[in-house]
Parts: structure tokens; sequence; C-alpha cells
């Protein structure tokens, strides 16, 4: 059945919303620990939600775009009668072109949220990190600035989402655990929570670029942290980012089956 746009895009926006409100601090606590110089030196336990303005204001568009492509795309590929695509690899492209479009609103909120985590040089406020990269203090050009990191972000992403939604995709049918919200919150909990361990390395590079104060490549990076830190550092964080993503999904997941279910009977009964 043809999800309608609207639905897409509200049940993504409640779902966003939900998680970042929900676990906005282990993310900080995340990040703090995947900083230079580590967690104290970047903050501590204090203003655990610095950042989260530009999180909420990212997180409802970035969400909607999503589920608008990710629900579009499976459409589309379910009605080609032409092509034989096996429903993990319908997933797979679903998810990686619902990622790269969210990414679009979510790359830009990323860099201001993380540099106001850690107090990126003295910016203490999503605005004021802002407002130093729209004025361009950097020198690397507002564009270039807002998107720092996005090729980071799309190698972390892409692998996180080819591993999530296939396998939440893949449990929704093998686990009876109910429908709706009950059933989207189990399976979204496993999925994130594997994904999320899996692709950890690739979060602490993405960090690490967003805070340098220069333009570096995912290489330079790399090899910069192994050297000074060992491979250790690349598993930095892991506990926090595998306990939030997992209990992100459950309520991601979770709240987005039930606002899509809910918007789905409302759709359904209008067509009657």
């Amino acid at each position: 059945m043809d999800i309608p746009l609207y639905v897409s895009l509200i049940s993504g926006a409640c779902a966003g919303i939900a998680t970042d409100l929900a676990f906005f601090p282990i993310d900080t606590i995340k990040t703090r620990l995947q900083a230079k110089n580590g967690f104290f030196q970047n903050g501590g336990w204090s203003g655990i939600y610095k950042g989260l303005g530009s999180c909420i204001i990212a997180s409802a568009p970035s969400a909607s775009l999503f589920f608008i492509a990710y629900d579009q795309t499976k459409t589309k590929l379910s009605t080609l009668s032409t092509v034989s695509i096996s429903p993990v690899f319908k997933h797979m492209i679903a998810a990686t072109i619902g990622e790269i479009c969210a990414c679009t609103v979510r790359v830009p909120a990323e860099v201001i949220k993380q540099r106001t985590q850690s107090n990126h040089l003295g910016n203490s406020t999503s605005l004021s990190n802002l407002k130093y990269l729209l004025t361009n203090k950097s020198g690397e050009g507002i564009i270039k600035g807002l998107y720092r990191g996005w090729n980071s972000t799309i190698i972390r992403e892409i692998p996180f989402t080819i591993i999530q939604f296939p396998l939440y995709e893949y449990l929704k049918t093998k686990l009876k655990v109910g429908k709706g919200v009950g059933e989207g919150a189990v399976c979204g909990m496993i999925a994130g929570g594997v994904a999320a361990a899996i692709t950890t390395p690739l979060d602490v590079l993405k960090t690490r670029i967003m805070l340098n104060n220069e333009r570096v490549s995912y290489v330079k990076i790399f090899n910069q942290l192994v050297n000074q830190e060992g491979y250790s550092v690349l598993l930095k964080g892991v506990l926090p980012r595998t306990c939030w993503i997992s209990c992100g999904g459950a309520i991601f997941l979770g709240v987005y089956e039930l606002v899509n279910n809910e918007l789905m009977k409302y759709h359904n009964n209008k067509l009657k």
C-alpha cells in the first residue's frame, strides 16, 4: 500500500523530536568522550543539554526527509515488475537514499550541536556557533563550514542505515511482539544497538573531523588518531553510543510506527 507523503512527514517528525528530547544528554557525553583532550576538558557533566536547540530544530525535517524518501523508494521498488529485488537489498537502497536526503539537514545541525556540546572556541550556545559559521570566521566559507564532515557523516550513516533498516524490517517479520509501537520499539532497539556498535569507529572519525580547527581528510584524521592515541581511540564512546542509539531506536521507530499506524487509519477512513 502506498504511504501518503504527509503520513511519512508527520510520523518522521514526531519520531525525530521524541528521540532527541529523550536521549540528548547521552549524545553529549558521547561527543565529549570522543573529543580531543577527553571528557572533562570538554565540559564534563555540566551543560549536558548544550546544543539541544539546533538538534531539535533539525530533527523534525531531517527525520521527515528520511522517511519520505525511505517509504517512497520502498513503494517504487516494490512496484517494479521487470526487476526482481530481494527485500534486504530493497531496504538497503531505500535507507541509503533516505539517509542522503536527511543529511542535507542533519550535517549542519550536527556541526553546530557538537561544537556547542564541546564548547568549541568558547562558543557555548547553538546561536553563537551558528553566527561563527555564518560570518565565516573560520575562513573556510559558509557552505564548507556548515557541511564540514559531510563525507565522514555519509561514510558513517550509510553503513549504519544499511545495517539498521534491513535488520529492523527482518525482525518485524520474525518477532511476534504485537503491532505498532511495541513492534517498532523492540525491533528498533535491537537493530539500532547492533548498527551503533559496529559503526562506532566511523562515528569517532566524524566527530574529530567536525571539531578540528582545520579541514582534514578522513585518512589524515585516522592516521593522526591511531599514531597519537592508538587503535583503542576508535572505540571511544562505544557504550554511550550503543546505549543511546539502542534506546533511541526503540523510541524513534516505536513512535514512527505508532503515529504512522494512526495516520494510515485516518487516511483509509477518508477513502471509504
